[in-house]
């Protein structure tokens, strides 16, 4: 009899050391970290047509830093092919940071020559900012942010809590220049072709000096990334993006959240 309590109790060990070691190895695949690359599609709807978006968040490792490459590429379709020919090609890198991404450089080019460029010197504390011949520089505010990596910061930002009912100040480039922004933050339940999702809003405050708005919808169950965007651009244009589909490559493995 001992002897079998004693192989039973030796077993209950043995099952108990099993369970807990696949517990953990289930814990290590679910734990996918930083997203290494999130490929997005968007519809884009203006008051002069249509268009189609793709924007491309890469997320690289060297050494014990990781750095960030975004790219947009926004094509008109249609009638607003004709009206704006061309591709607007924007991108931003920079680091990534506890606090989100701090970015080194963003450009904004145009086949109109309008193009933009905008360089970070965190050390120095300055902006320079460059649209066609034109070229100056501005103090660098703390945490500044460019119109591209504004839509992404939030995926990474272990530090903020964006709280229904609380302002966020942000100051962002377009290239051109440096403004602070001022967001009201809420929630709101949006149907998108992903589903229906539960949302984060950042809804842009007026400001006498920018006449530009924008409505920045952030998705938590997708990694806080902007399932949709709506913006009144300094032109007047309005301009509508709506999530198409979803691609996510995470460093230790890969989802498709493609719909």
């Amino acid at each position: 009899m001992k002897i079998f309590l004693f192989f039973i109790g030796f077993w209950w060990m043995i099952c108990s050391a099993l369970a807990t070691e696949i517990n953990q190895i289930a814990e290590g695949d679910n734990a996918t970290g930083l997203p290494a690359r999130i490929h997005i599609s968007y519809t884009v709807k203006t008051g002069i047509g249509h268009g189609e978006l793709n924007e491309t968040v890469d997320i690289n490792q060297e050494s014990d830093t990781h750095t960030f490459q975004i790219t947009s590429n926004a094509q008109a379709t249609g009638v607003f092919k004709i009206i704006n020919p061309g591709n607007i090609i924007r991108s931003s890198q920079g680091i990534v940071t506890e606090k989100g991404l701090k970015p080194t450089r963003y450009s904004d080019q145009r086949t109109n020559n309008n193009s933009s460029l905008a360089l970070f010197d965190w050390e120095k504390g300055i902006l320079t900012l460059k649209h066609g011949d034109e070229e100056k520089q501005t103090p660098l505010q703390a945490d500044t942010l460019d119109r591209l990596s504004l839509s992404y910061h939030f995926i990474f930002d272990q530090t903020h809590a964006l709280q229904a009912g609380n302002l966020l100040d942000i100051y962002v480039t377009d290239g051109r220049s440096l403004q602070l922004m001022q967001f009201m933050i809420s929630s709101e339940e949006l149907n998108t072709p992903l589903g229906e999702l539960n949302t984060i809003v950042l809804t842009k405050l007026h400001n006498q000096d920018d006449k530009t708005q924008r409505k920045i919808w952030l998705a938590p169950d997708y990694h806080m990334i902007p399932v949709h965007i709506r913006s009144v651009e300094k032109d007047g244009l309005n301009v509508e993006k709506m999530i198409a589909d979803i691609h996510i490559d995470y460093m230790n493995k890969v989802t498709c959240c493609t719909k």
